[in-house]
């Protein structure tokens, strides 16, 4: 849910606008009546998504590939198009993978967001919304976790979506009129309710959602549970898990407010349900959407997750007036739709 739509016929630009949630975000601001342009470099997402949301919208996108960190291709697109502000998806986004491969996550996620703040800059460009992350607040020492908690990111993915985000701050400083808005999001799963847009990971899924969903459909073995002796209701791990079809409605709400605000500076807003569920809730949840069990062992705990986190989404109410609307239910029931009409994929269409 979220208030009225301000920016009628505005052109937005969406960097890596392609992706998962970059797509499901496309859909929405179709329908809301924005106009799309996509800048993606397609090294995580696939074009015949892109073809999906057409199908589903009955609308086109403008697509122009390219990387983000170039910026000559960033100063043509806003030579080329009346872009009115900028959903800045680009980036890689796996914690395991950023330990293993740090200066390339700070080089795309770093290197890219600075070189789009400068296209901006020259362009005259204001409004600007961020996919950042809740990995910004680490470890937190209670939930729910609000937007005051320190920085205390663990992991090369989380500092350079909070590097990114002191840059917004320190770069909306030095403007007179910008609107800068970070989305710190929670746990972004499940598809579209039509089946026909999803979540596809090129290699072995690192979160628990698409996995179940590889085991449902026979493409894994089994669940790997990281632990059930934590101190939680059920002894695994919580999580605040969020529909990806609110959270792209968290999007265009975002837009809305940054383009009737367009010197409101600089802000961070939680998108998240406010609640956790356990992996055994979830694993339940999904073996009903299924229609059977799903295979599972319980395995050693990974180093560095904690028993429980979730959000406090209340300044997003408040801000932007926004919240989440979908259940667990609605979760399970389309991520399987979407991996059992297309078991590979996007290969599959």
């Amino acid at each position: 849910m979220a208030k009225a739509n301000f920016g009628v016929m505005k052109t937005i630009l969406l960097t890596g606008g392609a992706g998962y949630i970059g797509s499901h975000t496309a859909v929405e601001l179709l329908l809301a009546g924005y106009n799309v342009v996509i800048f993606d470099n397609f090294s995580n997402s696939d074009r015949r998504a892109l073809r999906q949301v057409e199908r589903l919208t009955n609308k086109t996108c403008s697509l122009i590939e390219g990387d983000v960190r170039d910026g000559d291709a960033l100063a043509k697109i806003f030579a080329d198009h009346m872009i009115d502000a900028v959903v800045h998806f680009a980036g890689l986004k796996a914690v395991g993978d950023s330990v293993a491969r740090p200066n390339l996550y700070y080089d795309v996620n770093i290197t890219g967001s600075l070189a789009l703040l400068a296209a901006m800059a020259s362009a005259q460009i204001g409004g600007l919304v961020f996919s950042s992350s809740a990995t910004v607040y680490g470890a937190p020492d209670k939930s729910p976790i609000s937007e005051s908690a320190p920085y205390r990111p663990d992991s090369p993915y989380g500092r350079s979506k909070m590097m990114v985000e002191l840059a917004m701050a320190d770069a909306a400083n030095a403007l007179d009129q910008c609107a800068y808005l970070s989305l710190r999001y929670f746990n972004p799963v499940g598809a579209h309710e039509s089946g026909e847009i999803g979540e596809d990971p090129a290699d072995i899924p690192n979160n628990l959602f698409p996995y179940l969903a590889q085991v449902a459909v026979g493409r894994r073995s089994h669940l790997i549970i990281h632990g059930d002796d934590y101190p939680t209701p059920d002894g695994t791990g919580v999580r605040d898990y969020l529909h990806v079809v609110d959270l792209a409605k968290g999007h265009v709400a975002a837009l809305d407010y940054v383009l009737s605000m367009p010197a409101m500076g600089y802000e961070a807003v939680n998108l998240g349900t406010g609640q956790g569920h356990s992996v055994k809730e979830v694993l339940a949840a999904f073996g009903q959407a299924v229609g059977h069990d799903l295979p599972f062992k319980i395995g050693s705990r990974r180093a560095g997750d904690v028993p429980a986190y979730w959000g406090d989404p209340t300044k997003a109410w408040d801000m932007l007036g926004w919240t989440a609307t979908k259940t667990l239910k609605d979760m399970c029931a389309d991520t399987w739709r979407w991996q059992s009409r297309y078991p590979k994929g996007y290969a599959e269409m």
